[in-house]
């Protein structure tokens, strides 16, 4: 197979980088083919250069090997919910903390409203629902506050880029644009508990930050905790779940119903097997399937040993669990009626890198799988490496392309790339 290779300059200079700072909906953009579905599978914490030929993610590779490959992709901070928020949304809404949603709370201060961050350091509450409009927070090229503190930091995007604060951001996401537009949105979310996800922080799927175990008898001793859950599902990587309008729900298109687990009768597999599809499937496999790992999972869910940027310093069982995750669901993608009606797109992606320190950088492995391209990929030249440099605002104005949406916050600026090339059919 010939691959073809775009090499495109890697940027602007570090004073300029930061280009132009707009907000709310702007122009529809271009450069897209239409796309009738996307499924957009996020898994975490883990740089380009440790999935890359990493022997323990064999599926992925072989994916990046015959899909189109992003090679200059850049998740643009720290921590996970951010670079979430940033997806779905075009910003980080004053959000640069992986705390919990304080739900329903109609009397507190959104931060986009406050010019108050959402931050570890200093630790800051739970984050009231996002709504309104009001200016983000910035992003600095190294961070200092969240993951880390102090000294060298770890480096937002490649360590010379920034985003200014943005005035007049609006607290909406693709969700809301793709209802307005009489479209659909699904976050898939595995190990969501059977209730749903509304005031749920974390689940294992059966236990819940809102268990209370005493009511659990007989007593054990040492007596059941919240300790001993295994936070598997976790509301940071349901970013749809903060906002305002979600959570009140006065629209149910655009609701916490739209939070679903893999299994049900609505659930992932289930909508797969019907072809039955939203437009847009925001799919996050659990902790222990994504690459995250947990500290009470057992070994073959531990955290990697070491957040230094290599794949020494990698969890091998946790690579491998998470490269059986994308399998499972690739495959699943492919079986269903919907992946070969219309125009469609597989999008496997990783949030932000493993915490490392700088002078490593935020990038990570970002493939799109185009579902016309299955047939004319064998002995083809028709794989795209691209090395345009790209970041989740580039993917969100990319998606908004392909559905015909406006582009929302950052996705506006003129430093968000539409990822063509990526996409092209």
């Amino acid at each position: 197979m010939v691959f073809k290779k775009l090499n495109f300059a890697a940027g602007l200079l570090a004073t300029a980088l930061a280009g132009s700072a707009t907000a709310a909906e702007g122009p529809v953009p271009n450069g897209v083919p239409h796309l009738d579905h996307v499924f957009l599978i996020m898994m975490e914490n883990h740089g380009y250069g440790q999935i890359l030929n990493n022997p323990n993610a064999p599926f992925i590779n072989e994916l990046a090997s015959k899909a189109n490959l992003a090679t200059n992709y850049f998740a643009v901070a720290h921590p996970s919910l951010t670079n979430y928020l940033e997806v779905v949304g075009g910003s980080n809404f004053g959000v640069l903390s992986d705390n919990s949603p304080n739900w329903h709370n109609t009397a507190c201060t959104p931060n986009l409203a406050s010019g108050v961050p959402s931050t570890d350091t200093p630790s800051t509450p739970a984050i009231c629902p996002i709504a309104g409009v009001g200016t983000d927070s910035p992003t600095v090229p190294v961070d200092t506050t969240n993951e880390t503190t102090g000294s060298p930091g770890e480096n937002n995007i490649d360590g010379f880029r920034s985003f200014p604060a943005a005035p007049g951001t609006v607290g909406k996401t693709i969700g809301d644009q793709l209802v307005a537009k009489g479209k659909s949105w699904k976050s898939y979310q595995e190990n969501l508990p059977l209730s749903g996800a509304d005031r749920v922080n974390y689940s294992d799927g059966v236990f819940t930050n809102n268990t209370d175990f005493t009511q659990l008898l007989p007593a054990l001793n040492p007596p059941l905790a919240q300790s001993g859950v295994v936070n598997l599902y976790a509301s940071k990587h349901n970013p749809f779940v903060y906002f305002k309008n979600v959570q009140e729900g006065a629209d149910p298109r655009n609701s916490l119903n739209n939070s679903v687990g893999f299994d049900g009768p609505e659930g992932l597999y289930a909508d797969l097997a019907t072809g039955k599809v939203p437009s847009f499937s925001f799919i996050a496999p659990n902790q222990c399937n994504d690459m995250h790992g947990r500290g009470n999972a057992g070994p073959f869910c531990n955290y990697d040993p070491t957040s230094d940027g290599s794949q020494a310093g990698l969890n091998p069982a946790l690579i491998y669990q998470g490269d059986v995750a994308v399998k499972r669901l690739v495959q699943s993608i492919k079986a269903s009626p919907a992946w070969r009606e219309g125009e469609n797109a597989i999008i496997v992606m990783w949030d932000e890198n493993d915490y490392s320190i700088a002078p490593n950088i935020n990038k990570v492995m970002v493939i799109v799988d185009v579902n016309h391209d299955d047939d004319r990929r064998h002995g083809s030249d028709s794989r795209v490496q691209s090395a345009a440099f790209y970041t989740h605002f580039s993917m969100l104005k990319s998606l908004e392309a392909g559905f015909g949406l406006p582009c929302l916050n950052h996705a506006c600026d003129n430093t968000a790339n539409v990822m063509a090339d990526m996409f092209r059919r």
